[in-house]
C-alpha cells in the first residue's frame, strides 16, 4: 500500500456509523446516474465496489439486479450486510479484489478512487473483474469543487487549523487531474473503450449542526483536519463555521452546498 491508503485506512477505522448518519446522505446523490449509466436491471450481475453504508447496493437490488458488494473498511461491511441481508458483502481493497476475472456484468465504485493510492491499478482491476461487454463505471469529487465542499475547509483555515504530518496525499506519479477530461483519459488508459465522462452539479441541503456532525466525528480528510488541534481546535473552528453558514443559508435554516462531482464510464 502506498503512504495514502495507509492514512485511508486510518481515516476510516471505526466511523462507519459517523459516515452512515452524515457524508452518506451526500454521496447517494449520484446513485441514480450511477446505475443508469451501469445498465443496472433485472438480473444484471453487479458489484459494489466501497460500498460504504449500502445507499448503491439498495438501489441497485431495488431495480433487481443481483448484487454483491466489498469494501476496506469491516464496519462499512456490517453496515451494508445489515441493510441488504440477503446480499452478499465481503472484505476487500483495491487495487486488489478478492474475484474473478469477468465475474460482473457491471461494475460500479461511487466516490471510491477518491480514497486509494492508485487509481490507474484501481481501474485496471475493476476492468479485470467485468466481463467482456460490461461496463465500469466511476464517481470521484470534481477539483476544483463546488463552494459547498469547501465550507468545513474555510473555517479550519479561519480557525489556524493545519493538515496533520501523518495525513499522506496522493503520490504525484499517480494522481490525476479530478476533471472530466482528467478521468476520460485515466478510464481510458486502464484500458476501458467507449469512454465517457462528465460532471454533475446540485444543491446538498442539510441541517447546519447535522452538516457540522461528520467532521466533528472524524469523519474523512477534512474531519482529521478539524480535530487536529484537539477539542479547543473544533471549537475554534465551529466558531468560524457558524459565521461562514450564513452564506449558504436558505429557506427554513437548512445550509444550500453547491456540489460538484464526476461520472465517468467505459465498456470492457
Amino acid at each position: 500500500m502506498t503512504a495514502f491508503d495507509v492514512s485511508e485506512r486510518r481515516i476510516w477505522d471505526g466511523r462507519a456509523e459517523s459516515y452512515a448518519r452524515t457524508v452518506a446522505r451526500l454521496c447517494a446523490h449520484t446513485v441514480p446516474a450511477l446505475l443508469d449509466a451501469a445498465g443496472a436491471g433485472h438480473g444484471t450481475r453487479l458489484l459494489d465496489v466501497g460500498c460504504g453504508s449500502g445507499s448503491v447496493t439498495l438501489a441497485a437490488v431495488a431495480r433487481g439486479a443481483v448484487v454483491r458488494a466489498v469494501d476496506a473498511e469491516p464496519g462499512m461491511v456490517a453496515a451494508t450486510h445489515r441493510a441488504a441481508p440477503g446480499v452478499e458483502v465481503r472484505t476487500g481493497s483495491l487495487p486488489q479484489l478478492p474475484y474473478p476475472d469477468g465475474e460482473f456484468d457491471a461494475v460500479v465504485a461511487n466516490f471510491v478512487l477518491n480514497h486509494v493510492g492508485r487509481p490507474l491499478d484501481a481501474l485496471v482491476e475493476l476492468r479485470r473483474i467485468t466481463r467482456p461487454g460490461g461496463r465500469v463505471v466511476v464517481t470521484i469529487w470534481q477539483a476544483p469543487g463546488g463552494s459547498g465542499q469547501a465550507l468545513i475547509g474555510r473555517a479550519a483555515e479561519a480557525a489556524g487549523l493545519t493538515r496533520p504530518g501523518w495525513l499522506a496525499t496522493v503520490d504525484e506519479e499517480h494522481n490525476f487531474p479530478r476533471t472530466p477530461d482528467g478521468l476520460k483519459v485515466l478510464l481510458t488508459t486502464a484500458g476501458l473503450r467507449d469512454v465517457r465522462s462528465e460532471s454533475l452539479s446540485w444543491e446538498h441541503h442539510a441541517d447546519p449542526e447535522d452538516w457540522w456532525a461528520g467532521p466533528a466525528a472524524g469523519v474523512a480528510a477534512i474531519g482529521q483536519l478539524v480535530n487536529s488541534r484537539g477539542p479547543e481546535g473544533v471549537a475554534a473552528a465551529k466558531r468560524e463555521y457558524d459565521v461562514l453558514c450564513k452564506e449558504f443559508a436558505s429557506e427554513g435554516g437548512e445550509l444550500a452546498l453547491p456540489h460538484l462531482a464526476l461520472l465517468a464510464q467505459g465498456r470492457v
